[in-house]
């Protein structure tokens, strides 16, 4: 990555570890909002306890260099579920807040795009770490079926 591409890749980090991060204290603390969005959902409370363990990894992995293409991937997940839920059940208005937590989810979603798509090669070197790419080695050698 050049400079540039790194400032824009921190920026939508900061961005997206700072809004879910803001949504954390809201869900462990048992605020009335969050517990209304998981009862709405049909799981309240170990939905809302566990996506917080979600966002609070996918915060940490954010903000650590070498992991934020890992946790762009989570908070995409989390959001992925957050904006189904928003056009689903939930709508986009939840208790008067004009749409504000649907913006939020949306905003993080695209963030995590951004880092994906920026952070790339991250993502091609973790993937051949684990084998997932062809061509790479193994210590297991492949063998026909």
């Amino acid at each position: 990555m050049n400079r540039t591409t790194t400032i824009i890749s921190w920026i939508l980090q900061v961005v997206a570890a700072f809004i879910l991060a803001q949504t954390l204290f809201f869900k462990f603390s048992g605020a009335e909002e969050p517990i209304y969005i998981f009862t709405t959902l049909g799981v309240e409370p170990w939905g809302r306890i566990l996506s917080g363990i979600a966002e609070l990894v996918a915060v940490v992995l954010l903000l650590i260099p070498r992991k934020a293409v890992v946790g762009a991937f989570l908070s995409i997940g989390v959001m992925l579920g957050a904006t189904g839920a928003h056009l689903g059940p939930l709508g986009i208005v939840v208790k008067d807040d004009g749409g504000l937590l649907f913006a939020l989810a949306i905003v993080v979603l695209l963030a995590g795009v951004g880092i994906v798509i920026i952070r790339r090669s991250q993502l091609f070197a973790l993937a051949a770490r684990v084998g997932l790419m062809r061509g790479t080695s193994s210590s297991t050698p492949h063998r026909a079926m």
